[in-house]
């Protein structure tokens, strides 16, 4: 189940002109990631201020950001170990800054202690578990797994519909949590059955 990251190579083609012109230039892979942390900066801030619209746009240079760097990267043919430990430090800062945008959201309207500031927190520890499970196996050998059911991109559209909508806030945040927990277990049972049939093999 790849959910909205099936659209991942339609949007790198997308992003291709880009590409190039970073290529053209010598443009560092690690400015791109640079650049979806401040798109996630700037969504956070629409975010709490319940700017559903600008929000849209501000995840989508987080997102840009976090795609280019590693297709610069590869496209100069400067894909370094450290530059994917930057990526993925660059991609858990950015998740966690947009929920701080909609831990801030919650908190303006019902108060830091209401059971939607909570449960905000909450889901945000609970979008990390399908990243770790990732990580996690491919530490152990197996293939480094991303996409759904419920990936960074259904996050972002999840963020978006609390922004637009702060009366389901709860609501996103229980599906945020569901959809997490779901993904972690699907990315955990691949790995496993892959880990196993090595062993076997």
């Amino acid at each position: 189940m790849q959910g909205l990251y099936a659209l991942k190579p339609w949007y790198s083609r997308r992003l291709g002109r880009i590409v190039r012109f970073a290529v053209d230039r010598g443009i560092s892979p690690d400015v791109f990631t640079l650049l979806g942390i401040a798109g996630a900066l700037l969504a956070a801030c629409c975010v709490a201020l319940g700017w559903w619209l600008p929000a849209i746009l501000m995840l989508a240079v987080r997102l840009g950001g976090a795609n280019l760097d590693g297709a610069v990267a590869r496209a100069r043919g400067v894909s370094r170990p450290w530059g994917f430990v930057l990526n993925e430090i660059g991609d858990r800062c950015s998740d966690l800054i947009v929920f701080g945008g909609l831990f801030a959201l919650a908190a303006r309207s019902d108060g830091m202690a209401s059971t939607p500031a909570v449960l905000v927190a909450t889901a945000a520890v609970a979008a990390t578990l399908p990243t770790t499970a990732s990580l996690a196996a491919a530490g152990a050998g197996a293939t480094r797994r991303n996409g759904g059911p419920f990936g960074k991109t259904e996050r972002c559209l999840a963020m978006v519909v609390a922004t637009a909508f702060p009366g389901v806030l709860g609501w996103v945040c229980a599906v945020i949590l569901a959809g997490s927990l779901l993904t972690a277990t699907v990315r955990l049972w691949a790995a496993h059955r892959e880990l196993a049939e090595q062993v076997a093999g």
